[in-house]
């Protein structure tokens, strides 16, 4: 009976032991007690029911603690309030107060507000942070203009930016800033008197587009702008002249072959007006024979009167021969 008393008094241990394990294990698991350690550790005081509330509203508290110690640590001043909100909200916490950190290292003034709504703009604040104090050079692609003796020239510049703060929330990004820079650089080209003034002084295509304000109403400040290369392209001036000239040939024997079409046409036309004309005199000459007879047999016209007709007839036809000849020998003497 004793053996049975101690084996059940073992089992119900070990049955203890197992549930305090099981216990312990999920109250380490759902509060962070070393990460609360850690806090304690650095100087942050954070409770362990704050903890909790964490996990009860599904924030990591990895991800609001560690950056507030690295905060703590570098001299911010920020809470855990403002560090939670920001992430329920979806921003990038870590990436917040090391932007903070950046900026506190650099004397440039950044707010915690101001931060945050940055990075829930969309914008990589801590990248914006590193610009402010490192600018950034963008590179543009080849931009061709035509100078007024219509030769192409082509120009690659570089423009060094700074980015601004406090116009990071709305402000227009590196596409806008290029494609200012490409339109100066077009229109400065085009009223320029000739391409070798451009390449003569290329530093006037910087200096011109620089006075336009070109970063007004963007995220950056435009430092410099500088032509890295300038090349001469093709002669517009001279393949307009051709093509205006190629079309006009064009144009003119479009005209000249409406003429020849016109004129055949009036030529047939005139061909068709003779022919029609030979059709009415065959036509009339072929009555002649009828109209004799209907004479003779209606007694309007005698065999005499016939004759004497043939006889007029021969007598016209044999001057007419002889006024032929007479022409002839008087060209033969000439």
């Amino acid at each position: 009976m004793e053996a049975v008393a101690l084996t059940g008094g073992m089992i119900s241990a070990i049955i203890a032991i197992v549930i305090a394990i099981i216990l312990l294990a999920i109250l380490f698991t759902f509060v962070p007690v070393a990460l609360w350690i850690s806090a304690l550790a650095a100087g942050v005081k954070v409770s362990i029911l704050t903890l909790i509330g964490m996990r009860l509203r599904r924030v990591t508290p990895s991800r609001i603690v560690n950056p507030l110690i690295k905060a703590h640590k570098a001299g911010i001043d920020v809470t855990i309030n403002q560090l939670e909100s920001h992430y329920l909200a979806g921003g990038n916490v870590d990436r917040v107060v090391n932007a903070l950190i950046a900026a506190h290292r650099a004397n440039i003034e950044l707010t915690f507000e101001r931060c945050a709504a940055i990075d829930l703009a969309g914008r990589d604040v801590l990248e914006a942070v590193q610009m402010s104090v490192n600018p950034k050079v963008i590179e543009t692609p080849f931009i061709a203009g035509v100078a007024m003796n219509g030769i192409e020239v082509k120009a690659k510049a570089r423009i060094t930016v700074r980015a601004n703060i406090d116009r990071l929330v709305g402000g227009a990004g590196e596409e806008t800033i290029i494609a200012r820079v490409g339109e100066g650089i077009v229109s400065t080209i085009g009223s320029a008197k000739g391409h070798t003034e451009v390449l003569e002084n290329p530093d006037m295509i910087s200096q011109t587009v620089l006075a336009k304000g070109l970063d007004s109403g963007t995220a950056f400040e435009i430092l410099s702008i500088d032509i890295a290369d300038v090349d001469v392209g093709k002669n517009i001036g001279a393949e307009l002249q051709m093509e205006q000239a190629e079309a006009d040939k064009n144009i003119a024997q479009a005209k000249a072959e409406e003429r020849r079409a016109m004129a055949v046409a009036n030529e047939q036309e005139m061909v068709a007006r003779v022919q029609e004309m030979k059709a009415k005199v065959v036509e009339a000459e072929a009555e002649v024979p009828l109209a004799l007879a209907e004479a003779f047999k209606s007694g309007n016209l005698g065999v005499m009167d016939y004759m004497n007709y043939q006889n007029v007839q021969a007598d016209t036809s044999m001057r007419n021969s002889i006024s032929k000849m007479d022409d002839s020998h008087s060209k033969g003497d000439e």
